[in-house]
């Protein structure tokens, strides 16, 4: 893997399929941000760590153990961890379910027929045919911005480079809320087709803490009809319950479109949250949301057909040389619930 490290801002120029007017950022003003940030490269362990100050915030993992990039933990100001520690770092009590969602990541379930979004560990190699990997190639840092850009290629089981994505993440911090601001741009290498999935887009799972309560099993298909028993748990210290900007509640979420959702909980007595919020100028705005009781926490802009019971599809595709940029920012709270008026003020 080639490691850039550059004092100076990576400047890349992206071109989106979509041409939507930029919408008025201000409610988020940059020189109200705390954007002194302090990256710690560990080569050995394939890590990048994110501080403010003396604050650790995340790590940016390019290890290929998890078949893709990820963001792992996400921590308040506070230091609680609202990602879940399974299988990076295990905590007692929590779900060892979907081994595939691990921390904070982006891929899909269908591209050229191949499911990025479900390849783990648990998949047999038999079956392995079927699935993508994300590998990391290269990152750069720019303390100065507070920027970690990144390549990666999206690559088919021949070793075929289907996508190669260029992401900005951006890292800040206003009072108790912490912000990643991702730019990825996808670069066809090939002709691609994003077929519509439900198995997408931007995935979180959360701790335990944020999941819904749950009173029984449940068994979930993904998109190739595997299914994954998730069983009834002690629902103590449990308090999670997802907020939409359209003002719906709980786990009723699921399968809507909206602007932003927030997921509200109570983590060793604090309140804690997560919001994602999607961007103006992404393919499908406003999103569907993936949001599972369980914990996982999806934004799903390009798989239409299941969420809208069948009224709507979306299959895009990308000819060899185009492009398709989203943008999506994360906001980790602690102290106060995140309510409409609150995660208002901080979207797009």
């Amino acid at each position: 893997m080639r490691i850039i490290l550059k004092a100076f801002a990576l400047v890349l120029i992206m071109s989106s399929c979509k041409n939507t007017p930029k919408k008025d950022t201000s409610a988020q003003d940059s020189s109200e941000m705390n954007t002194t940030v302090r990256f710690e490269h560990d080569s050995a362990n394939k890590k990048v760590s994110v501080y403010f100050g003396e604050s650790l915030f995340t790590n940016y993992l390019y290890v290929e153990d998890y078949y893709k990039p990820v963001i792992h933990p996400l921590l308040t100001k506070s230091g609680k961890s609202l990602t879940r520690g399974y299988p990076i770092n295990p905590q007692p009590n929590e779900r060892v379910d979907h081994p595939h969602h691990v921390g904070y990541w982006l891929n899909y379930g269908d591209v050229n027929g191949f499911d990025f979004w479900n390849h783990s560990d648990a998949i047999p190699a038999e079956k392995k045919s079927g699935y993508g990997t994300i590998f990391p190639v290269s990152f750069e840092l720019d303390e100065a911005q507070s920027k970690l850009s990144i390549l990666t290629e999206w690559k088919a089981p021949d070793g075929t480079v289907l996508i190669e994505e260029h992401t900005d993440f951006v890292f800040s911090e206003k009072d108790n809320h912490r912000f990643i601001d991702r730019t990825s741009t996808l670069y066809a290498k090939e002709d691609v087709s994003l077929t519509d999935n439900k198995e997408g887009f931007l995935g979180i799972r959360v701790s335990r803490a944020l999941e819904h309560p749950s009173n029984k099993p449940e068994l979930f298909t993904d998109a190739n009809g595997i299914p994954s028993e998730v069983k009834v748990l002690n629902n103590e210290g449990v308090t999670g319950e997802y907020l939409s900007s359209e003002g719906i509640k709980g786990e009723a979420v699921w399968g809507t479109r909206a602007q932003w959702v927030a997921l509200n909980g109570v983590q060793d007595e604090e309140a804690v949250a997560i919001t994602v919020y999607d961007h103006p100028d992404n393919i499908g705005y406003p999103t569907f949301w993936h949001a599972r009781g369980y914990g996982l926490f999806a934004a799903n802009p390009l798989g239409q057909k299941v969420f809208s019971k069948g009224a709507l599809e979306l299959n895009a595709t990308l000819k060899k040389g185009e492009n398709m940029t989203f943008k999506y920012r994360v906001m980790v709270s602690n102290g106060k619930e995140i309510d409409l008026q609150t995660a208002n003020n901080y979207t797009y």
